[in-house]
């Protein structure tokens, strides 16, 4: 019996050791989710019928005159106070033609994002002014609490990380390059260091209309030409069109326009704050978001209808007894869950955020509260989950081994996500009586049990499930450690090429990059 167990052992470490097929791995990008409901039906109607009213009565104020132009067109009205009003017909003709099962494209196709139905992924974003610790310079954990300003050669960094961890679907700029003071140089810089450190789908935001349009025919080189660009645009760009409650951001909209017109989708945050630019009772913060969402859609699909837009209705949580953002709390939870829910009760592509941790450094803290929102989050069927990864100290912080950390999280919420399947094989009938009349009363040799246990079950890269014997014995770690090794490990060795360096020239000769050629190569 020994021989057969030990037989068994051999053979999984095997099975363990040899490169999986894509197709059979545990979980993939765009598993389904939508199995957790927090509205009812008749709650989603309720809010809906809120949000009409909402958009007829109350509209947005600080319109911008082509704005005014091109929604009035589409049935809109423009009142004497200066507030423009969405109609309920102009709110549901949007609804009917408004883009859904779109595709956010990677610089590679295998990164692609088919936006349809229930499908989830996890991406990261943010602008955290900081990097948690210095991965390159401190080896005790008890360091980790410091704080230094981020650069835009952290954001290469970043997206390169990114690039080698399976569980993070997408990178849209999670820091903010403190280094670069000109508004202009640091869109395109963003950019750039960006798109040059993943093939993954990149998400940033522009300032200024002109810094928007510098940017497209930066991306017009790289896709080989401005026709390739429009064929698969591999950035999407994040419009905080609103300032909460209900007014237009006039900036934001004239940089909405140039990208929409540029062929770049747009991801459309309403960000209130709930007691403070939003109302304290979560289900007025949803009315209120979902309400902004839609009448910006609504004006970008009076311009162009049918244009590629992701709804980002993403209520913040104030801590009311210090004014100060919660994004780690249960409240957020649940709020972004809601948010979740309703787009899929309208059948739009939606993005939530989850993941934006209270704590300031990767801890115990940080695992608690990025696991409950992050799982609520993936499991109400939003198609995108932002801010996912590496976000601390509520998004002014971005920690490199936390990324790593909650990679190995994301694996294991993503599996959560994926659900059981039942079918005959799975349900093991004849897998049970095989082993129960024919020995050897135990499923661990059997030939289903190594079949299945990398198909079935995901395994955590930096994560310990040793007893604690032999965890002793390896130094009694926290995860901190292995997570700091990892990172190191993939930043002193991954350098992406997909962009070569004869582009790499010409993109220096003709616009301000910079970020050192000589620090992307190994």
């Amino acid at each position: 019996m020994a021989s057969k167990r030990a037989g068994g052992r051999v053979a999984r470490r095997a099975l363990r050791a040899a490169p999986l097929a894509e197709e059979d791995k545990a979980v993939h990008p765009g598993q389904s989710g939508g199995r957790f409901h927090p509205l009812t039906e008749a709650d989603m109607q309720r809010i809906h019928e809120a949000i009409l009213d909402l958009l007829e009565n109350v509209g947005f104020s600080r319109v911008i005159p082509s704005c005014i132009k091109t929604v009035t067109a589409a049935g809109g009205k423009y009142t004497d106070d200066g507030r423009l009003l969405f109609p309920r017909d102009l709110i549901l003709k949007t609804l009917d033609i408004a883009a859904r099962n779109i595709t956010l494209y990677g610089q590679e196709e295998k990164h692609d994002l088919h936006l349809s139905g229930n499908k989830v992924y996890f991406g990261t974003a943010g602008a955290a002014v900081h990097i948690v610790d210095d991965w390159k310079t401190h080896a005790d954990y008890p360091n980790a609490s410091a704080y230094r300003d981020s650069t835009i050669q952290d954001l290469y960094d970043a997206a390169r990380l990114v690039d080698s961890l399976d569980h993070i679907h997408f990178f849209q700029r999670p820091l903010v390059a403190r280094d670069i003071v000109q508004p202009a140089a640091m869109d395109l810089n963003t950019t750039y260091a960006s798109v040059s450190g993943t093939t993954k789908h990149v998400g940033v935001s522009y300032v200024e209309p002109e810094h928007a349009q510098q940017t497209l025919k930066m991306l017009h080189e790289i896709a080989g030409s401005e026709k390739k660009w429009r064929e698969r645009p591999f950035v999407s760009m994040s419009s905080c069109f609103v300032v909460p409650p209900l007014r237009f951001a006039e900036d934001a909209c004239r940089v909405l326009e140039v990208v929409v017109h540029g062929g770049m989708p747009v991801l459309l945050l309403a960000a209130g704050q709930a007691g403070a630019t939003s109302p304290a009772t979560l289900a007025g913060a949803v009315v209120q978001e979902m309400a902004e969402v839609l009448g910006a859609l609504a004006y970008v699909n009076s311009m162009v209808p049918g244009h590629p837009c992701v709804a980002g209705p993403w209520p913040f949580v104030s801590d009311l007894r210090t004014g100060a953002m919660s994004g780690g709390s249960g409240e957020q939870a649940i709020l972004m869950a809601a948010c979740g829910q309703m787009g899929r009760y309208y059948d739009l592509p939606t993005g939530i955020a989850a993941g934006m941790a209270d704590s300031k450094i990767p801890d115990a803290q940080s695992g608690f509260e990025k696991g409950y929102t992050l799982a609520l989050a993936g499991h109400s069927g939003a198609n995108m989950v932002y801010e996912a990864a590496g976000m601390q100290a509520s998004l002014l912080g971005f920690s490199f081994e936390g990324c790593t950390l909650d990679n190995d999280m994301l694996g294991a919420i993503n599996r959560s996500v994926r659900g059981i399947e039942i079918d005959d094989d799975t349900l093991a009938l004849k897998t049970i009586e095989d082993v129960c009349l024919n020995g050897p009363e135990h499923f661990l040799s059997h030939e289903s049990t190594l079949s299945r246990m990398l198909k079935d079950y995901v395994y955590p890269e930096v994560g310990n499930r040793f007893p604690p014997d032999l965890w002793k014995e390896m130094g009694s770690q926290p995860i901190n450690v292995p997570a700091r090794v990892k990172t190191r490990e993939i930043l002193a060795s991954h350098f992406p090429q997909h962009i070569s360096e004869k582009l790499d020239a010409r993109l220096r000769a003709n616009f301000d990059i910079r970020l050192p050629r000589e620090q992307m190569k190994p």
